[in-house]
């Protein structure tokens, strides 16, 4: 077996690695053609879509309208032996609805760790006024995990 498969998440490992996970790298092509890369909160849906906010006049949401291909990276470890990581490539669709937004601003706040207090969705209906929805469609997707080398590299 070659290194890249024997390194590979499988479906289970990577959707469990990306449920943990808080953050995730956001790169777009900015109006110049350059990478623009920016760390971001989400979810994932059941069919593997990954969702953020973002305010509609962001940089981000400007190089996604006149861009949709982007690259999403999760990754952690300290040392080669440990490095862990997703890398997702897809298109990118920007999607104006409160209500939507409410709801994955909702699910990212639960992620994080946030009780669902009274008046709790009141605060982010009003913050997804400003908002919109990024919804990644995965077209591709790459995976390691360098502890299954067993320390053998």
């Amino acid at each position: 077996m070659n290194r890249r498969k024997q390194i590979e998440m499988s479906l289970e490992e990577r959707t469990r690695f990306l449920a943990d996970a808080q953050t995730i790298i956001l790169t777009s092509i900015d109006h110049r053609g350059y990478p623009h890369a920016v760390a971001m909160w989400f979810a994932v849906d059941p069919d593997g879509s990954v969702l953020m906010t973002t305010y509609a006049k962001s940089q981000k949401t400007l190089n996604l309208q006149r861009n949709p291909r982007v690259a999403l990276l999760v990754e952690s470890g300290a040392t080669y032996d440990q490095l862990r990581g997703v890398l997702i490539r897809g298109r990118a669709e920007v999607i104006p609805d409160v209500e939507r937004c409410v709801q994955v601003l909702m699910r990212i706040h639960q992620k994080m760790g946030g009780a669902l207090q009274p008046g709790i969705e009141d605060a982010m209906r009003a913050q997804a006024r400003k908002r919109i929805l990024i919804r990644v469609v995965p077209e591709r997707v790459s995976s390691w995990d360098h502890s299954k080398l067993g320390g053998v590299y």
